[in-house]
């Protein structure tokens, strides 16, 4: 049989995705009358390109749905693009050299548009180079007109439900991206900074007080002063008035207990805002509001002559003045925690401004029994999500003050501010180009409506992805037959985006979950075990990688990463997968070339053939129960020992002289190996076919595809563990004959001899139950070690294991 010589990825790889495309092996059948199994998959953003993390995270999922898929399951495997929102906005302004501030707004979503479907066709050929198996002609855009629809209804049924509500409120705002954003998107970031000890005034006193700030650029939006209550420092200073310095107005000094004692001076000043503690004191205290920062980070009237400076050259100046007018104490540095945006690293401000928020700080309660509900893989992750909701202080700020992504599907009056929603017949709507739906408000009767000009948060409609994959409100047969969906592969960075988004929504709407089984995978890092960026320079780039590895090497990498751990990216693991390609490739060959003509049927077994069977028996169920559990993992570190040390290290050196020598041994014998040959080899094909594909799939069509009738090992049955195989006696004789061998072995190697050199005689001396076990394999252990002559006797010294020592005559 004419067997290519190596193994060739880059050709190999490319051929099997083309052809599982054009074959449809990965096509959902949803007439099929099989048992469903979907996965919920993040659409990954048109942003960028594909980056070592994706490969990491999408190769675990797809390890899944091809186990699940060979179990004989129909699989749900759909897959979309996120392209729309703040992150495609500035991709396409970097990468075409525009700000969307500075077109026309239809021209710079046309704009978008262009640019993403592009960015669209080169992002599916990345994924499909890792070998992923997704149905491609299940897809969505969350920017198509489908996910649009189903965003704009999801806001009008939330609405209805008075879940959702527009209000001018302190809300987290962007300055560099001039958007107010969500908690959720909140980064901490530890920066150098100065606690500056500033002296204030006291009404009608000559004493004055020392506030430690880190913020003196906020003096002109100062409000009140807080002491805690039990402070005996400052106990009898509460009700009196604080004198703002620089600007000479007075403030209200209150007692309240969120004043630390022991930060700074224990006297805090309150302004309108510098945290989240300034926003809850203004609003219990009915304090006035004076804000100083306008929407795009620049001081404004309130501060007299620092109108118009950016906040840190404010900050420098105020700074300076404090120090001429000698109302500067002291500068201390320190290290403090800003919360930036996690889009562009920008510290945030929080401002007034009108926005839509969507209410759930009142079901805290019913989304912490959801998180309950699901099981999650790793168990520990779910502790991030009951924290994430046991520590939310906002509801959900959804709109955005930016250009591109799914409009907010309103109208307002001009005259009485009335909400005027879209048809939902008429959706997907564009508010700012559709007419409105009336032609006066239903309240006043005013013939002027002002349309929305803010979209939705990018995690408004990427929260729905179930919902868009099962047809929401489309199809109701279909939308219950697959919801909850069976997993949602989610990363760990985004369990309070993402995960928990999903779950709100899911709930508000159909009072569900949205999946059954959550997997959260993790990072991966540079080789030094650092977060990769591309700042640090040590950003590993998966083209690169496929192209000197392959993917199989990549996902086999991917492998041996722990769920929901992060990894670090380690070239000699990607070389041990090469080297497991090489020694698959060659093994396999060594079997399919003696294997030419053999018709598989069931024989009658050899001792050292139950032996491998029993051995391989206890792999099949570690692979399927570990795989049940979603670690992938041990059944790649499993399944790879195995194959190294059972199978190619033992048993195809001690079954060669059946197959070399047939004259030697009778007919049962050599069908014996025969059997075992084909059984092992396609048994362990099939358990790393879902964490190597490509090379599996060419091996399979080499010689099992024709035998088993399939068009794809991938559509092929996960091999069963069978209890009547199970075989402690012949692993026992298997084992002690193993023990012998390489002992053996060794000894030549020792004694730098040929292993190929013969033994005149091997003395073995143990007791008689092993020399019982030994005479069962005696034949594969004489011919193995090319003894002349075995015999049992008290001449052998060389230790081989504790029940067992040899006599080696040469």
């Amino acid at each position: 049989m004419g067997l290519p010589k190596h193994y060739e990825p880059k050709e190999a790889e490319k051929k099997w995705q083309e052809y599982w495309e054009k074959q449809g092996i990965y096509r959902f059948d949803p007439d099929l009358k099989k048992e469903l199994f979907s996965c919920d998959t993040r659409p990954p953003t048109v942003s960028g390109k594909m980056h070592i993390g994706h490969a990491l995270a999408y190769s675990q999922a797809d390890y899944v749905m091809r186990f699940q898929r060979m179990l004989g399951k129909n699989i749900f495997y759909p897959f979309g693009f996120d392209d729309n929102g703040l992150a495609t906005e500035r991709f396409v302004e970097k990468k075409c050299k525009v700000r969307a501030r500075d077109m026309p707004r239809p021209e710079f979503i046309k704009l978008c548009l262009n640019e993403t479907k592009e960015a669209e066709k080169e992002l599916k050929k990345d994924w499909s180079s890792l070998g992923i198996s997704p149905d491609w002609s299940i897809n969505y855009r969350t920017i198509d007109e489908w996910c649009r629809k189903t965003s704009q209804r999801s806001f009008l049924d939330l609405y209805k439900k008075g879940r959702e509500y527009r209000k001018e409120a302190p809300t987290i705002w962007c300055p560099k991206c001039q958007t107010a954003i969500a908690q959720v998107e909140l980064e901490d970031k530890e920066q150098a900074g100065f606690f500056n000890y500033i002296c204030f005034g006291i009404e009608n006193s000559e004493k004055k007080l020392k506030i430690a700030t880190t913020r003196p650029e906020l003096l002109s939006s100062c409000i009140a002063v807080f002491v805690n209550p039990a402070d005996k420092r400052y106990k009898d200073l509460i009700g009196k008035n604080a004198i703002v310095p620089l600007f000479g107005y007075k403030v209200p000094i209150i007692g309240d207990k969120r004043a630390d004692p022991k930060k700074g001076t224990g006297i805090v000043m309150c302004c309108t805002f510098g945290d989240l503690v300034d926003i809850e004191w203004w609003s219990a205290y009915n304090l006035p509001l004076k804000i100083s920062i306008t929407t795009d980070g620049v001081m404004n009237e309130i501060v007299g002559k620092y109108k118009g400076l950016k906040i840190n050259d404010a900050r420098k100046a105020i700074i300076e003045d404090l120090k001429s007018n000698n109302l500067m104490i002291k500068q201390e540095q320190i290290t403090h925690t800003l919360n930036v945006h996690e889009r562009c690293g920008t510290e945030v401000e929080f401002l007034v401004t009108k926005q839509w928020f969507l209410k759930y700080l009142d079901i805290k309660d019913k989304l912490l029994e959801a998180g309950s509900k699901l099981n999650w893989y790793p168990k520990h992750m779910k502790v991030r999500y009951d924290n994430w909701i046991n520590g939310l202080q906002w509801d959900w700020c959804l709109s955005r003050q930016r250009f591109y992504g799914v409009q907010i599907p309103v109208w307002y009056c001009s005259k009485c501010d009335e909400v005027i929603l879209a048809r939902e017949e008429d959706l997907p709507v564009d508010p700012t180009t559709d007419k409105a739906p009336l032609d006066k408000c239903p309240k006043c009767g005013c013939n002027k409506l002002i349309p929305e000009k803010d979209i939705f948060d990018t995690w408004a409609t990427s929260s729905l992805t179930p919902m868009i994959a099962t047809k929401w409100k489309k199809d109701n047969k279909f939308f219950n037959k697959m919801t909850p969906m069976s997993l949602r592969s989610n990363g760990h960075d985004i369990i309070t985006f993402w995960l928990f988004n999903t779950v709100v929504k899911m709930l508000l709407h159909e009072d569900k979950l949205p999946w059954k089984d959550v997997m959260i995978n993790g990072h991966a890092l540079d080789p030094k075990g650092k977060k990769m960026s591309k700042s640090k320079g040590n950003i590993v780039e998966p083209k690169v990688v496929l192209e000197k590895h392959g993917a199989d090497a990549m996902r086999f990498w991917a492998a041996s990463a722990k769920l929901g751990s992060d990894i670090p990216y380690q070239e000699k693991e990607l070389m041990s997968g090469k080297k497991m390609m090489t020694k698959m490739w060659n093994a396999s060959k060594f079997a399919i070339m003696n294997l030419e003509g053999y018709n598989p049927k069931k024989t009658k077994l050899e001792i050292i053939d139950k032996w491998i069977f029993s051995k391989l028996n206890k792999l099949i169920k570690k692979c399927t129960d570990s795989f049940l559990e979603y670690d992938f993992s041990r059944t790649k570190s499993e399944t790879e020992k195995f194959f190294w040390q059972q199978f190619c290290d033992n048993y195809l050196e001690i079954v060669k002289d059946r197959l070399y020598n047939k004259e030697n041994y009778s007919k049962e014998a050599v069908d014996s190996a025969h059997y075992t040959l084909y059984n092992i080899t396609l048994a362990i094909l099939k358990l790393m076919a879902p964490i190597m594909p490509h090379i599996t799939e060419e091996i399979y069509h080499l010689y099992f595809a024709e035998i088993e009738g399939l068009k794809s090992i991938h559509v092929s049955d996960w091999p069963k563990y069978q209890k009547e195989l199970a075989d402690e006696k012949a692993e026992l004789a298997g084992d002690n004959a193993v023990s012998v061998i390489s002992a053996v072995r060794k000894y030549k190697s020792e004694k730098n001899l040929s292993l190929n050199k013969p033994i005149k005689t091997l003395t073995i001396k143990c007791d008689e139950n092993t020399k019982k076990d030994l005479n069962s394999v005696l034949k594969d252990i004489k011919a193995t070690v090319k003894a002349e002559e075995i015999v049992f006797g008290d001449k052998a010294e060389l230790e081989c294991q504790e029940n067992i020592k040899l006599g080696i005559d040469m």
